[in-house]
């Protein structure tokens, strides 16, 4: 734990991001398996380059991004886990089905981190189309599985070094 400040300063806290030691659950959506497959691969991958153990990752697969609260949940009130990163890929189509899938997935994944404690990552795309989607999966904007990683690995340290002084 790194705190810098004085008595004339506000203090800050920052954990780092060495996931040594950490237990991080992936999940993801199979709908649009070929962009999540990649999110999946940034999350494990990224996981892998800053020090999280191969296992000490699980990885899990539901129907679809709909299903990912309730998987989050059960997966961060077992104990085993300092993070769970939750992905998947909503791109609009014609109907309002996408607006309530997103809503509900957002929504949902939100409140898992809320009423467990454990750090719950929402690496949900929602897009207007394919290729937005492929961009933000490892194409030119990166891959939000990615940056999934390293906000879990943040946020489990920060909550380590708040509970432990």
């Amino acid at each position: 734990l790194l705190v810098r400040g004085d008595e004339s300063l506000p203090q800050e806290l920052n954990a780092g991001l060495d996931g040594t030691g950490l237990r991080i659950a992936v999940v993801a959506a199979r709908f649009n398996y070929v962009i999540t497959k990649n999110l999946m691969e940034g999350a494990v991958s990224t996981l892998g380059k800053y020090g999280v153990r191969d296992g000490d990752i699980t990885t899990s697969w539901v129907p679809g991004s709909f299903e990912l609260p309730l998987v989050a949940k059960t997966l961060a009130q077992s104990g085993r886990y300092d993070a769970v990163i939750c992905l998947g890929a909503v791109i609009r189509g014609e109907t309002s089905h996408y607006d309530m899938v997103c809503n509900q997935a957002a929504s949902g994944i939100a409140a898992v981190g809320r009423e467990t404690g454990i750090p719950t990552m929402f690496g949900v795309l929602t897009t207007e189309n394919m290729e937005q989607a492929i961009n933000r999966s490892g194409g030119k904007v990166g891959n939000l599985g990615s940056d999934c990683a390293l906000g879990a690995i943040d946020c489990a340290r920060l909550l380590q070094s708040i509970k432990t002084g």
